[in-house]
């Protein structure tokens, strides 16, 4: 999956989230999070922490992996845009 903004990466989290079928206050909870941190990094997710997003992804047994840009390699993975 492509991520550009924060914005893309908070809706891509909350979708993942959503699939699972946990609330807020359980993700929250398996990282020693409040729920309010979870619906903030949902909503406005550039006000939020890079301490948070590690806390979420790990909630979520999720990975971060970073890619130099290049278009040739990006449009041969992926043909939609967001």
């Amino acid at each position: 999956m492509r991520i550009t903004s924060p914005e893309m990466l908070a809706q891509a989290l909350k979708n993942i989230r959503k699939e699972r079928q946990l609330s807020q206050s359980v993700v929250a909870d398996n990282v020693g999070l409040k729920q309010a941190t979870i619906s903030g990094f949902e909503n406005k997710p550039g006000a939020s922490r890079v301490e948070t997003l590690f806390k979420l992804l790990t909630s979520l047994d999720l990975e971060m992996h970073l890619s130099e840009r290049d278009a040739k390699n990006a449009e041969a993975g992926w043909d939609q845009e967001w």
